[in-house]
């Protein structure tokens, strides 16, 4: 029997959100791997927000984590349904759907491979089988991108 441990909560502090403005920088310029810069439209405000993310390829498709569960942006682009994602020079837009824990599952397992800095937010282990990220979905929200044809 493996040992569940509480997972831990995420509280941004003023280094972290220091630290975000600064990803959010260096992702915007290219020069950190893997990561983007995601741009939604505030739900209240109305306003573009933006935050440093890593999607990722699982199953043909693109994919959104909130590796530290149901966050600001996540209720923004629940309430948009579309987003851009900005790398470098490249920017594009995506329409977005929220994956179902089973579907999400194998993006999740997948994610805290890529991205291992996030596991102490999960209690799944990494070698842990999809169904227990699967059971994890509703505090780890997932989205699947789907590009937007901007050629006009």
């Amino acid at each position: 029997m493996t040992e569940q441990h509480a997972p831990k909560k995420y509280e941004p502090n003023a280094a972290m959100k220091a630290a975000n403005s600064m990803m959010r920088v260096l992702a915007r310029a290219g020069l950190i791997p893997k990561t983007s810069v995601l741009s939604v439209r505030g739900r209240k405000s109305g306003e573009l927000r933006s935050t440093p993310v890593t999607p990722i390829e699982v199953g043909g498709s693109v994919w959104l984590v909130s590796p530290y569960g149901t966050v600001g942006w996540v209720h923004n682009v629940r309430a948009a349904g579309e987003v851009r994602l900005s790398r470098g020079r490249a920017s594009r837009r995506f329409t977005t759907r929220e994956a179902v824990p089973s579907e999400a599952g194998p993006v999740l397992k997948r994610y805290v491979a890529v991205a291992p800095l996030v596991l102490p937010y999960f209690t799944a282990k990494p070698d842990g089988p999809a169904a227990a990220f699967a059971a994890e979905a509703a505090r780890h929200p997932v989205f699947e991108l789907t590009m937007v044809d901007e050629a006009r």
